[in-house]
């Protein structure tokens, strides 16, 4: 008898029609309404992943954004983005403050994994809200488990896939949707796998797939991008699966409207684009 899969389990594609929308703004919005992220990365020498988080999430309708990073990077910050608060941090200690008042927390973009990103991730895994967790995160969290605070989302490529759960970046690939319910249910969270046909997959089983996308992104920093876009989703009241479904669907459109140009496509290209896609999807004002 020919059996027919489970349709709970079976991948949904991600369109304008499958992806949640944010709700209109009322005239009497403040910025208090939309969520405070914090952006927490940036190691010496790789400062710009965290700004691009930054910038995504504010592009992307958080109502607040703060960035702990090295202090050395507080001056580029706050040329490029005046708008965030911008805390240079030498030890978990100093991030604690603004940690408490953060309703999101995007952790891993240029983060490391010497000392100071690790103090810094632990501060933040015993944080309460959700998360999202990218990049060095990852990898320090398959070198260490921690547990991630209910709602969170992973954002691996292949590779930090592999890392997680001690196989192959080939065996990931060759069973994809496998390996990101394996992630989602093994840390209780939202696991976006990342790559040609990104997938998004929830500790209960369900599956998405994006079909979207060009070439041309294949290029550094599209990955902190994405991070901040979630982490804004969140931050406006999306849950987790909603968010990252959002989030990875805007993400691939604004790429592959941008593609067209050929390569070169830069990680910060997209930021505009992903704004103007999110308000054609999800106008501000009904």
């Amino acid at each position: 008898m020919q059996q027919t899969s489970n349709p709970v389990h079976a991948p949904t594609v991600l369109s304008s029609l499958t992806v949640a929308r944010l709700p209109p703004r009322p005239a009497q919005a403040h910025k208090g309404d939309f969520g405070h992220v914090l952006v927490v990365g940036g190691d010496l020498g790789t400062g710009g992943s965290v700004l691009l988080s930054a910038e995504a999430a504010l592009r992307c309708g958080a109502g607040l954004v703060s960035v702990a990073t090295r202090p050395e990077h507080v001056a580029a910050g706050l040329t490029r983005m005046p708008e965030t608060m911008c805390l240079g941090v030498q030890s978990a200690n100093q991030l604690m403050t603004v940690l408490g008042r953060a309703s999101v927390a995007v952790v891993g973009p240029g983060l490391g994994q010497a000392a100071w990103g690790r103090s810094l991730l632990s501060a933040v895994a015993n944080a309460e809200g959700a998360q999202v967790w990218d990049a060095d995160a990852l990898n320090l969290l398959a070198a260490s488990p921690l547990a991630l605070p209910s709602g969170s989302i992973l954002t691996p490529h292949p590779g930090e896939a592999a890392r997680l759960l001690g196989i192959s970046t080939e065996a990931v690939q060759a069973d994809r949707p496998g390996a990101a319910r394996k992630l989602a249910r093994r840390h209780n969270s939202v696991c976006v796998l990342k790559g040609a046909g990104t997938l998004v997959a929830d500790p209960e089983g369900r599956l998405a797939r994006c079909d979207r996308g060009h070439p041309a992104m294949a290029g550094a920093g599209l990955g902190d991008v994405l991070s901040g876009v979630c982490g804004a989703l969140l931050a406006q009241g999306l849950g987790a699966w909603d968010a990252a479904g959002l989030g990875v669907w805007l993400h691939a459109c604004a790429g592959e409207r941008l593609g067209s140009g050929g390569r070169g496509l830069a990680a910060s290209d997209l930021i505009p684009v992903i704004r103007a896609l999110l308000e054609e999807h999800s106008a501000c004002l009904a």
